[in-house]
């Protein structure tokens, strides 16, 4: 067997086609990577700090990737970041608290999992319905850029209009002429790091659709904003593993050469996907996550091995899907453009 730097050619050729799939879903979600990649590691053998510290390493390199991608699309709000950062980072401590004191009284893994899988589902059910009801708002559509002028009234969510009516100095102005007020950013970046260190996930499933739905920032440039904070946090998580012996660059390296496409096409594609169908594709992601997680857990409760696999088979089932579908959307918006220009000079 071809062996190159101690792994398998095909371990290798697996990895690297791993990675362009969550590359994609990464650039195009600001989320995925160690939602993905963690668990695939854990069913394929690799000791758990190991499958962690790797996904982290990943999936802050990815983020790096990704968010140049956006920034050139213009979809990065830095100033929203670092607040966003400053908040997130204050929540993560306090729910690590929360999360030893479960720990201490032996209720953590059950707490913890019941959580995750409300939260993964009722998250998706909710995009998933106002993004297929057409209401509360559509964000940006691919052809508005943010940075040209003020977003219309009707594309921000109603949660994210009666968040902004609080005229609590100071007021900050963010992207598209928003304004809100700095404590109303803390506050929601506070919870969203509180449930990301309760959980102990990176949250991008949390954050972005905050962002979205309870600040008003349009979708495109919420993931930026998103990834624009993982590149933070993945990175400190990573250099801390990494300081522990823990990160694997065999896996590591072959992810990444996978991944720096894939995250550069998923980016591409938020400017040319309608921004609902943007919101189905996550929702549905979720609701595949919620249901893999359950019965990944219901699998270790009951000791029933079968379901730990079936459960990896569900999530790379939901990437495989929602990634092509990403993929199918972008090429028909490429043609539809191609085709309306061809009009005009017709």
């Amino acid at each position: 067997m071809i062996e190159l730097f101690g792994v398998s050619a095909s371990l290798l050729a697996l990895f690297a086609g791993f990675g362009v799939l969550i590359g994609l879903l990464f650039g195009f979600f600001g989320m995925g990577g160690s939602f993905l990649v963690t668990p695939a590691l854990m069913v394929m053998g690799y000791k758990t700090d190991v499958a962690v510290a790797s996904g982290l390493a990943f999936v802050f390199a990815t983020s790096v990737i990704a968010t140049l991608k956006h920034r050139d699309l213009g979809q990065v709000d830095y100033k929203l970041g670092v607040l966003m950062i400053a908040g997130t980072t204050a929540g993560i401590e306090v729910g690590k608290i929360g999360l030893h004191y479960l720990q201490d009284i032996g209720l953590a893994d059950t707490v913890v999992s019941v959580i995750y899988v409300l939260l993964l589902g009722g998250i998706g059910v909710f995009i998933t319905y106002t993004a297929l009801k057409g209401g509360d708002g559509g964000g940006l559509s691919p052809d508005h850029d943010a940075a040209d002028g003020e977003i219309n009234a009707d594309d921000i969510p109603d949660i994210a209009k009666k968040i902004q009516s609080y005229r609590v100095p100071p007021m900050i102005s963010l992207r598209g002429g928003i304004k809100v007020s700095l404590w109303m950013i803390l506050v929601v970046a506070f919870a969203t790091g509180l449930l990301s260190g309760f959980l102990g996930v990176g949250g991008g499933f949390i954050r972005m659709p905050a962002l979205f739905y309870l600040i008003g920032v349009p979708v495109p440039i919420a993931v930026g904003t998103d990834l624009f904070e993982i590149v933070f946090s993945g990175g400190i998580g990573s250099f801390l593993y990494a300081m522990d012996g823990a990160v694997d660059l065999q896996i590591v390296v072959p992810l990444l050469a996978g991944s720096a496409g894939g995250a550069r096409i998923g980016a591409a594609a938020t400017s040319l996907v309608d921004e609902d169908e943007i919101k189905v594709y996550f929702g549905v992601m979720l609701l595949l996550g919620a249901i893999a997680v359950a019965l990944r857990k219901i699998g270790t409760f009951m000791d029933i091995p079968v379901l730990q696999s079936v459960s990896l088979a569900v999530i790379l089932g939901a990437a495989t899907l929602v990634a092509g579908a990403v993929v199918v959307s972008s090429i028909r918006a490429l043609r539809a453009d191609s085709e309306s220009s061809t009009g005009i000079t017709n």
